[in-house]
Order: structure tokens, then C-alpha cells, then sequence
């Protein structure tokens, strides 16, 4: 006969409504986006732009679209880089259920149901998000669009680098290096083998060689830290007036600065264009938009100098030092070179590449060390460059709300209250420094020189 188990007491099934249940407080931040949102007509102008992508009556009830783009600000608000991450979040916290409109018992959408949205809804309708968002800033004046300044940053792909293949034969990296073995004499190579001939190759991971068959778009490049890396190259363009950032591309790893600059200037017009068929952020705009570029030295050449120099840009491009330059035949680049030399060796020139430097690497720091994308857990240029544009645009938005809670994320309100605990015991700590002085200074009082009168108490005298 079997050991039986002891039956343990079970307690019924016990029946409440949720409208009864007690109800958490919205979190401040997120209650102040959705306010910022709705004043300004945010999900209206969302279902007018992805009416297209939705049917009128079939199939099953969808993700609002909305709701959608909310979820991806939620990545860059709260720090996390895929879309499994925003789906347990926004699963987990009653702050962000009532910032997505759903209710306490209501099933909230995973991370398959963002990527069929994403995968729904074009790049064209991500960017016309952002144009919105850049509205909303004009409104609040807190866009000029008159001096950029521009940087690039590299952004490490969702590819691993020994899985790369040859463009030719498809051939992996490994059977490459074991052909190459077994021309050289060795048989069967072993690991250190492998290792050895790799190092010694000349002319190795060379982009027109090699792809990775899941991920044409990333390019072989090498990080800032030295490593060696499947990436992808973002570039910005930010008001230097305010901190906004104005375009922002997705262009393959291995692409100079020199001619990644064009498209990032192209796509600058298109946004203030946009912004201005909004006659309210029109007005806010500068007179004379996108009048100076501000770079630094990867962006310096000729070329460059003089297209913007045609289209009646001021340029402050550090200049490299290049040695004797021969002119011969080249006027109007001698004019555009020269004339930029003059402009970056000025207090102005000086003040304004400092004021880059400053506003462009927070930009970055904002939106891919903190905000969470520094690597990618996306694949092709299009997926990558939606959830780029509405994380940037998280980030053009919290410039809000920094101006109306001074603060531009949620994670922002711990160390607010850490900073007013710290100025509490600060100003503890002054207010006893200033009792004990005050208490040293009545102790140094001299005694008094007539006779103290008797009492039949305890008699307590200051020390002289």
C-alpha cells in the first residue's frame, strides 16, 4: 500500500468585483505625458494616420494604434530594449496599465502583438509620429531649428560576428578558415590552428567580402571601446537653442562621415517642412531655419564645404590638419574651406562646438546608454529605424517634461527625492551648526561680578 498524504485544509474560491478592489495612484510622470498627449490630440492624429493599415469589421479587435506608440515610448521612459521587455513591464506595473488605458483585470498585449503592429505599420507612418512630436516642441517653444549640430554613433547589431558568411560562396567563417588550413599543409586543424591563421590574414572582415546572412544591413566596423562588432550607424541632428533633436537616420556602419551627412540634411528639411503646415509651431520656429551645421573634423572635406556653401549654410567643421593644400583650379572650394576656417577660429565658432559637444553626446547618452538602445534587438534597417524614431522621440518629448516637472523620465523622481532629502539634511544640518555656535558663543559670556542670590534649588552656573 502506497504512503498516503495528509489532506491539508483548503480554503474556498472567494468571489470580489474589481471595481471594488482598491485602486493605486497614477504615477505622476506617465499622468503628465498622457495630459501633454491628450491637449494636444494625440490619438486622434494617430487612427487618422494607421486608418489605412486596419480593416473596418474583420478579423479580431487589434492594438489601438495609440496604444501602440505609447508602448514604444515606454521603452525609452523606462530604459528597456526589446519588445519582451516592454511587454512584462507594462504587464507587471498598474502605473503603466492606466497610462495604456487598460483595466485591472483586462489582458495587456505581448511582445508578438507589438511586432505584428510594427511589422503593420510603415516607416513613413513612425516618422510622421515623430514629425508630431517635433510640433508639440515648436508649440512650447522649445524648437528653433536654426543652428544643428550633428554627430554619429554606432549602434551594435543584433548579429553575432562569426556567423558571417562569404558574399560569393555563402561559405562560413570557420569553413573559410579551414580551407585556407588544409591549403597550407594542415590536415586537420585544430582550434589554435584556426586561430593562428586568422590572426595572420591580411585584409580580414572586410564588409565587401562578408555579410551576415540574417542581417545584410549590418556592417563589420569597430567600436569606441576597440572591440570588433556587427553594427549600425545613427546620426543626429540637434537644435542647438534647445536640445531637440530635429532628424534622426539609420545608414550602414561602414559609411563616412562625409557622405552620411547629405541624407541627415535631406531628411532635417523634410522635418520642418512637416512642422510647418502647423501654423501655431510655425510661428515659433526661427525666421531663417537650418542656417549653420555644426560638426566636427570626420565631417570636413571639400565636398562637403561647398555643397553647404551652395545652399547658403554657415558650416563649423573642425578642421583637420591636412598639411600644404594646392588650389589650382578650385575656386569655390579654396572660398567655402577658407571661409569656414574663419568661422570655427571666432568666439562664436568656439562657443558653438562646445555647445555641440555638449548637447549631441547627451542626446546619445539619453537615448541609447540609459534609454536602452545601444544594442539592438532588431534586424534590417526599417524595423530598427521605427523603433529608433519613436525613441527619439520619447526623448524630444521628455524635453516637455523637464520643462513642466523637472524631470524628463519616470526613473527621474527617485533621484528627485533623493535630492530633497539631501537639501533636507542639509539644512538639518546647518540649523544645528548654527545652535551649537550660538551655544558656544552664550557660554563665553563673562560671569557677573556681583554675588549670586541663594536659593534653595539646585544652582546651575555657566563655566567662564
Amino acid at each position: 500500500m502506497a504512503m498516503g498524504r495528509r489532506r491539508r485544509d483548503e480554503q474556498g474560491v472567494f468571489w470580489i468585483a474589481a471595481s471594488e478592489l482598491p485602486q493605486s495612484g497614477a504615477h505622476p510622470f506617465y499622468q503628465q505625458v498622457n495630459k501633454i498627449l491628450e491637449a494636444e490630440g494625440f490619438d486622434g492624429f494617430v487612427e487618422k494616420q494607421c486608418r489605412r493599415f486596419y480593416a473596418e469589421q474583420v478579423g479580431r479587435p487589434s492594438l489601438p494604434p495609440a496604444v501602440y506608440f505609447r508602448m514604444l515610448m515606454i521603452g525609452y521612459f523606462e530604459g528597456f530594449d526589446s519588445e519582451r521587455g516592454i511587454a512584462w513591464r507594462m504587464a507587471d506595473s498598474l502605473a503603466l496599465r492606466r497610462f495604456l488605458g487598460y483595466g485591472l483585470t483586462d489582458q495587456t498585449a505581448d511582445h508578438s502583438t507589438i511586432s505584428r503592429n510594427r511589422r503593420l505599420i510603415d516607416v513613413e507612418t513612425h516618422q510622421e509620429i515623430f514629425n508630431w512630436v517635433l510640433q508639440v516642441l515648436a508649440k512650447r517653444k522649445l524648437l528653433e531649428g536654426k543652428t544643428l549640430g550633428i554627430d554619429a554613433t554606432t549602434l551594435e547589431a543584433n548579429a553575432a560576428l562569426r556567423s558571417i558568411v562569404r558574399r560569393d560562396t555563402k561559405e562560413s567563417y570557420a569553413e573559410f578558415l579551414t580551407r585556407l588550413a588544409k591549403a597550407s599543409g594542415i590536415e586537420t586543424p585544430t582550434r589554435e590552428d584556426l586561430v593562428r591563421i586568422d590572426k595572420n590574414r591580411k585584409n580580414k572582415g572586410s564588409n565587401e567580402e562578408w555579410e551576415h546572412p540574417h542581417d545584410p544591413d549590418a556592417k563589420i566596423t569597430k567600436m569606441k571601446d576597440g572591440r570588433t562588432h556587427l553594427a549600425h550607424k545613427a546620426e543626429h541632428a540637434v537644435d542647438l537653442e534647445t536640445g531637440a533633436v530635429v532628424a534622426v537616420t539609420l545608414q550602414p556602419a561602414d559609411r563616412g562621415d562625409t557622405t552620411s551627412i547629405e541624407q541627415t540634411l535631406q531628411q532635417v528639411d523634410q522635418n520642418l517642412v512637416a512642422v510647418m503646415k502647423d501654423e501655431k509651431a510655425c510661428a515659433e520656429l526661427s525666421e531663417q531655419v537650418l542656417r549653420e551645421a555644426v560638426a566636427d573634423k570626420g565631417y570636413h572635406s571639400n565636398a562637403v564645404l561647398k555643397d553647404q556653401r551652395e545652399r547658403e549654410i554657415r558650416t563649423y567643421i573642425s578642421e583637420p590638419n591636412r598639411g600644404q593644400r594646392h588650389w589650382e583650379g578650385k575656386l569655390e572650394e579654396r572660398e567655402a574651406v577658407y571661409g569656414n576656417r574663419r568661422r570655427i577660429r571666432g568666439e562664436r565658432g568656439k562657443r558653438l562646438m562646445r555647445r555641440r559637444g555638449e548637447l549631441v553626446e547627451r542626446s546619445f547618452a539619453h537615448c541609447y546608454d540609459t534609454g536602452g538602445m545601444r544594442r539592438t534587438h532588431l534586424r534590417e534597417h526599417p524595423n530598427i529605424l521605427k523603433r529608433l524614431l519613436i525613441h527619439v522621440a520619447g526623448f524630444n518629448l521628455s524635453l516637455v517634461l523637464r520643462k513642466v516637472l523637472g524631470l524628463g523620465t519616470a526613473r527621474g523622481l527617485q533621484g528627485l527625492t533623493a535630492a530633497a532629502l539631501r537639501r533636507l539634511a542639509a539644512r538639518c544640518a546647518d540649523l544645528w551648526a548654527a545652535l551649537r555656535a550660538l551655544w558656544t558663543d552664550v557660554g563665553r559670556f563673562p560671569a557677573p561680578t556681583h554675588a549670586a542670590p541663594k536659593r534653595s534649588g539646585p544652582w546651575v552656573r555657566l563655566a567662564a
